[in-house]
């Protein structure tokens, strides 16, 4: 059963790690497995992603109310931004219900989470040295919209990470860094909303109790904190840092496996 205490921490967790490039899912995951915690269940998991939900919308909502007014204005870009948009969230939103019974078992094993980390680190590291900054969000194609959407559907696998796909296939893409960040959240909103609604039923099933409020509110606080430090952060340096810690992580997971084996 997860603590409230417990519930704080993994919201934090959740908060900071869903939008740095380092993957939330496999820190929800390796946490609690570190610990000695009980497992909080993908339920508990759609509850703090309904905190980052509830940041995305705070932080870019002149963004989200520009383009839903533009659908019957006369700001063609907002309305083409919001176009390309739903057309990166629909692989993510199929294969996420393809494989939502492996995102539950399978795909929370923690040898699979340290070679998932350290091969996105490497991907990651490798993609913002050669990208260049070519192309801001407005110049974004529909090719674009689709490959950084294919890239956003393999975050299911924990550990590959939505923003660090995302941001990783944009920075090959040469969109600029900032802008690779700001499309990367915003194709975020509706996946997780699209995924919360769809897991409801289970919160529901589970019940709302003190620790589900808190890991929300833990999360929504810390998400809001970690998107603005990463918008901020990219202006002037690299996503390099978040490469480097993705291959420590995953190094310190594997030989904590390795010892706890032998």
């Amino acid at each position: 059963m997860t603590t409230v205490l417990q519930a704080l921490v993994l919201g934090a967790v959740q908060g900071l790690t869903e939008f740095l490039p380092v993957s939330s899912s496999a820190h929800l995951v390796l946490v609690p497995w570190l610990f000695g915690w009980d497992d909080p269940g993908l339920a508990f998991d759609v509850a703090l992603h309904l905190g980052s939900l509830l940041a995305l919308l705070a932080y870019y909502r002149r963004e989200w109310t520009t383009m839903a007014l533009s659908i019957v204005g006369p700001d063609t870009t907002s309305r083409r931004l919001l176009g390309l948009l739903v057309v990166a969230s629909i692989p993510g939103a199929v294969i996420g219900l393809l494989l939502e019974k492996q995102a539950e078992t399978v795909f929370r094993s923690p040898i699979l989470i340290g070679c998932t980390l350290a091969i996105m680190g490497i991907v990651l590291w490798i993609a913002d040295v050669i990208g260049r900054e070519h192309k801001d969000i407005t110049h974004l194609t529909l090719l674009d919209a689709v490959l950084i959407g294919f890239s956003q559907a393999l975050a299911i696998i924990p550990g590959v990470s939505r923003s660090g796909a995302t941001i990783t296939t944009g920075r090959i893409l040469s969109v600029e860094r900032q802008d690779a960040a700001n499309f990367s959240f915003l194709m975020a909103t509706p996946i997780i909303a699209g995924a919360g609604l769809h897991e409801i039923p289970k919160i529901a099933q589970a019940g709302i109790d003190a620790a589900v409020i808190g890991g929300f509110v833990s999360s929504a606080i810390f998400s809001f904190l970690a998107i603005a430090a990463l918008v901020r952060f990219v202006r002037t340096r690299t996503y390099q840092p978040f490469a480097w810690y993705r291959i420590a992580l995953a190094i310190a997971v594997i030989a904590i496996i390795v010892s706890r084996a032998g």
